[in-house]
């Protein structure tokens, strides 16, 4: 990959709503050469999906996330694979990570209620054949998420000095 294209990843990840005119001026060269990257990145799908991040704890809407330990026996000549699939069709998963450790899947779920949740992992995900076991651990407060921190207060604390 191209030098300009790792740049305009870069800050694309600190900020996807940068424009093309802006990262023109920010890495000297033509807005017509960075939408042409931008174009490739998207067609070969290096650049896969353009996000907002949320704050929920400033809305009105509730939402539970709970990150859940899945350990699974993996199936003969598709290993881990198979069973990750079935297990990110589903709308409630967001995310999906084949893990090194005491589990082997960690998945990560969002729903409206903590019932809700508790009804996916119960009905849904511990049902699918090959799971042995599921570790649910309910997500209370965000301090930093994707490296946004939510919970930023200043520091009043007096300085030491020895």
């Amino acid at each position: 990959m191209t030098y300009l294209k790792n740049e305009i990843l870069e800050i694309l990840l600190e900020d996807s709503r940068t424009t093309p005119a802006q990262m023109a001026v920010m890495l000297g060269v033509s807005e017509k050469e960075i939408e042409s990257a931008v174009s490739e990145l998207e067609k070969d799908r290096v650049i896969v999906k353009y996000n907002t991040m949320i704050d929920r704890d400033k809305t009105d809407e509730s939402l539970v996330e709970a990150l859940i330990e899945v350990r699974v026996t993996p199936q003969r000549d598709r290993g881990f694979d198979e069973i990750a699939r079935r297990i990110y069709r589903f709308p409630e998963v967001r995310s999906v990570y084949l893990m090194s450790g005491g589990y082997d899947l960690m998945v990560l779920t969002e729903g409206k209620t903590l019932k809700q949740v508790a009804f996916f992992v119960a009905e849904k995900l511990s049902t699918i054949e090959g799971v042995i076991s599921t570790a649910t651990h309910f997500v209370l407060k965000k301090y930093k998420d994707d490296g946004v921190v939510f919970d930023e207060e200043s520091d009043n604390r007096l300085a030491v000095t020895p």
